[in-house]
Parts: structure tokens; C-alpha cells; sequence
């Protein structure tokens, strides 16, 4: 159970029952089989805003199959970035959306992203979860989420990478951040830690702390084979929708 399970519930009305709108997935529920997470770089804060605007309203109205269970927008704290967190039942499950779909929602987000122009996008990417750090204690709802990303050789070197760590600072969540989700890739050549903070100013007190260059934390990234970081950034504000 993470701590956006205890968010407070906003049901969507008309169409979108079932659902809450503009809160944080549920990362370790059960019936997520399949999870795609890409970015855009949208150049400065009106094309963050657009696209934020534009993605959101292309989904609106597009029917929503059994098999879909979250997509959430996040706006980037550096004034430009979007993150895309979104969760399917399976791999089949989505790509029979995708085969399938007929509402013109590609070409909708894709008008939206010509009209900002010059957007780039590092996705989709299919991942599954692997592991998490959990919360100490009761569940705190986040305000931040924190993607740290790393290229890795394989999914030996991947796992390699998220075992170690887990290993090395524990099961349950150190420091002031409330939980830790690693995510590997279909391909085995990316890890993305999806990262819950009640804030960004605790995410950023843990880098001057625990997770400081030269420290344990980094020492032992930094030692490992087949492991490349690739940075942070930073991510508040959800928007769209979360099955119940």
C-alpha cells in the first residue's frame, strides 16, 4: 500500500465515475500489470502549461477501456518538464487500445504538441514495477514526486541496482521522503525510481544529507558496473484520472 491510497477521494462525475481526478496514482496496486512512463520538455513554463492543458483535454471524452487505470500528468518544478505516469492491467490490455482506438486521441495530443512546437518527448517507455521502499509508519500523502532515472545494461545490471540499494539503506523508506517505487523497463536498459516527498524542499534537504556526493548512497551507485545515472527532476501538481 503507498500513501496515495489514502488521498482524499475526488470521484469524476458523468462519464468518468469510477474515477478520481488530479491525485496521485496508487503505485503498488494490485491489478497494475503494465506501467508507461515518458516526459516532455515543453521549453519554458507557457509551453508546460499548454501541453499540461492540451493532453488533458484530448483525453477528455475518449472512452476508457476495462484495462485502463490511471494516467497522471505532473508539471515539473524546473518550469518546463511534464512527467506521463500511466497503468494498465497488462501490456495487452493497452496495446489493444492502441490497435483499437478510433476517437482520434493520437492525433489530438499530437496537434497539441505540433501547436507548442519544438516539444521533446522521451517516451512512452513500458516498465513494470520491481520493488519499493515503504513508509515508515502511517502513510503521508505526497506533494512531489521525485523521477530519478538510470541506464542500465540489462536486467541483471538493473536489478542488480535496485537490490543493492534496498540492501543497502533497507526496506522502508530513510530520510524525510515517504516512499521509493523502482520501476525496470520491458528491455531491461532503464530504471526509474518514482519517488514520493510530502515537498520538494524535503527532497532537497535529503540531497544535502543522505543522498550528498561522495556519500554512501552515491559511493555505491557510483561503484556499480553497467549503471548510469541520468538525474532527477522534480514533479507536482497531478492532473488526470485514477480508476477507484
Amino acid at each position: 500500500m503507498t500513501s496515495s491510497h489514502d488521498a482524499p477521494a475526488r470521484p469524476a462525475a458523468g462519464p468518468r465515475a469510477g474515477f478520481r481526478s488530479d491525485v496521485f496514482p496508487e503505485i503498488r496496486r494490485a491489478d497494475a500489470g503494465a506501467v508507461l512512463i515518458s516526459e516532455w520538455d515543453a521549453g519554458g513554463p507557457a509551453g508546460q502549461r499548454a501541453v499540461l492543458d492540451g493532453v488533458a483535454r484530448a483525453w477528455e471524452g475518449t472512452p476508457l477501456p476495462a484495462g485502463f487505470l490511471s494516467r497522471v500528468l505532473f508539471a515539473g518544478t524546473d518550469g518546463r518538464s511534464v512527467l506521463n505516469y500511466a497503468q494498465w492491467t497488462s501490456e495487452a490490455a493497452h496495446r489493444e487500445f492502441v490497435r483499437a482506438e478510433n476517437t482520434g486521441l493520437s492525433e489530438r495530443i499530437a496537434a497539441v504538441l505540433d501547436g507548442v512546437g519544438d516539444v521533446r518527448n522521451t517516451g512512452p517507455g513500458r516498465f513494470r514495477l520491481y520493488r519499493s521502499m515503504l513508509p515508515h509508519g502511517a502513510p503521508r500523502e505526497p506533494g512531489c514526486v521525485v523521477r530519478v532515472a538510470f541506464r542500465t545494461t540489462g536486467h541483471e545490471a538493473a536489478r542488480g541496482l535496485v537490490d543493492g540499494l534496498l540492501g543497502l539503506v533497507g526496506e522502508l523508506q530513510p530520510g524525510d521522503g515517504i516512499a521509493s517505487h523502482f520501476h525496470i523497463s520491458d528491455e531491461g536498459d532503464r530504471v526509474v525510481n518514482y519517488s514520493e516527498w510530502t515537498d520538494p524542499e524535503s527532497h532537497e534537504r535529503e540531497l544535502g544529507d543522505r543522498l550528498r556526493r561522495g556519500g554512501e548512497v552515491r559511493s555505491f551507485i557510483d561503484g556499480l558496473p553497467g549503471v548510469e545515472p541520468v538525474g532527477f527532476r522534480r514533479f507536482v501538481a497531478p492532473r488526470g484520472l485514477v480508476r477507484i
